[in-house]
């Protein structure tokens, strides 16, 4: 089993140097050190992290390491550095502990004879399907620095995607979130002063005050019940998402929302067009693509299209055919994978159709957050506003009396 050895050593010109080295024992470490022509001061093991097996504990690999991988990785395999070399240089500047570990293993993986791509498939949580199927197709056609290349501009461009949207979904959630929170808040312990001011009064409150006070009572006297209702109504909701039924139900609601199913629509043909275009560019077989493309949709509904289309092909359709018979692909985007796939070029179509419906969606997420905000202003405004204005009626009620 591989050690981790910190070790500190010396140039020949006296310059002090230290890093860490993974060899199957220390004499092995040593022998490595000194083929680089370095002095040994110091070798030990590395103390092994507390928390390594523990794996919630250990950080995630972000989009942004795989990113800086795949792109440092294919200038490496264009320059003709060896591949083990290459992925050997790679772990070891890895930032991200978890990866680092990731990496030395595909390294040994391949020393052993593996392939990259069956070296990564161990993985997939890290490398998904799409970016195994097209390193394969990379290592097959000699091409692996190209394919690099074009799955760090496709994982650039889906985070860059998914960003957005996530973006335009939270912006809402958050609002309303503090919202709830200010007005909680408010009820358990502002409107009990004022409560407690008006029953000195001896006068009968008007109606809005008397509805806001109720809903103060109930909050104070059934807060445990409302969260508990809350945690279980929550569960009951993750649970109701993990069923088939649910799935399916929830996202066939998110595609008929009114401004909602719209751009996620649009963001489904762009992930949909760039995904295939990607894998039919790297040369990827058309139904093995299809089949991972549908893995990767993201929603049942498109996902079973996709598969559908997929069926189509293998008795001899086209694409184009299956894909007008929904209403998620418009009719333009049909037409245009219509074209490509009668002149040949349909990947570079689909490229295109991408980088339009990009453009779509950024229009379609600006168009929402301009709609939302007055919205969610006249939300805030009632429902605190609206609270705020029934504590103080009574207090205007006996000043009007007192001026009258």
């Amino acid at each position: 089993m591989p050690q981790i050895y910190f070790w500190v050593a010396e140039t020949k010109k006296g310059r002090k140097l230290k890093g860490e080295i993974e060899a199957a024992s220390e004499q092995i470490a040593q022998s490595q050190l000194r083929k680089r022509n370095l002095k040994i001061l110091k070798l030990k093991p590395k103390p092994k992290d507390i928390f390594e097996g523990i794996s919630f504990l250990q950080p995630k690999v972000k989009n942004k390491d795989l990113i800086i991988f795949t792109r440092q990785f294919s200038t490496m395999i264009d320059a003709g550095l060896p591949l083990v070399q290459g992925l050997g240089i790679l772990a070891e500047q890895s930032e991200n502990p978890t990866f680092k570990s990731i990496l030395k293993q595909i390294t040994r993986d391949v020393e052993g004879g593996s392939t990259l791509a069956e070296a990564m498939k161990k993985h997939p949580k890290v490398f998904d399907e799409l970016f195994v199927n097209l390193i394969a197709a990379g290592e097959v056609g000699g091409i692996l620095d190209t394919i690099l290349q074009r799955l760090a501009t496709f994982i650039e461009k889906a985070a860059e995607l998914r960003s957005k949207i996530k973006g335009a979904m939270t912006y809402p959630l958050v609002v309303v979130a503090i919202a709830i929170i200010v007005i909680a808040v408010i009820l358990i312990f502002v409107i009990p002063v004022f409560e407690d001011m008006f029953a000195s009064f001896g006068q009968a409150l008007p109606a809005p005050t008397q509805i806001v006070v109720a809903m103060s009572n109930f909050v104070k006297s059934k807060i445990l019940f409302i969260i508990a209702a809350l945690i279980i109504l929550s569960i009951i909701f993750r649970q109701f998402k993990k069923t088939a039924f649910g799935r399916r139900f929830l996202d066939n609601l998110m595609l008929k929302l009114p401004i909602f199913g719209d751009l996620l629509k649009k963001t489904a043909v762009s992930r949909f067009t760039r995904t295939l275009g990607t894998m039919l560019s790297s040369g990827v077989p058309i139904l093995d693509s299809l089949e991972i493309v549908a893995k990767t949709a993201g929603n049942v509904i498109i996902e079973e299209i996709i598969l559908d289309v997929r069926g189509s092909i293998a008795e001899g359709q086209t694409i184009a055919e299956p894909l007008s018979e929904n209403d998620v692909f418009p009719g333009m985007v049909v037409q245009m994978i219509a074209v490509g796939e009668a002149t040949g070029a349909l990947d570079t179509m689909l490229s295109k159709i991408a980088d339009f419906y990009d453009k779509e969606v950024d229009a379609a997420v600006e168009a929402l957050t301009s709609m939302l905000e007055p919205l969610l202003m006249l939300f805030l405004g009632g429902s605190i506003g609206g609270l705020v204005v029934a504590m103080y009626l009574p207090i205007f009620s006996m000043a009007g009396a007192v001026g009258g």
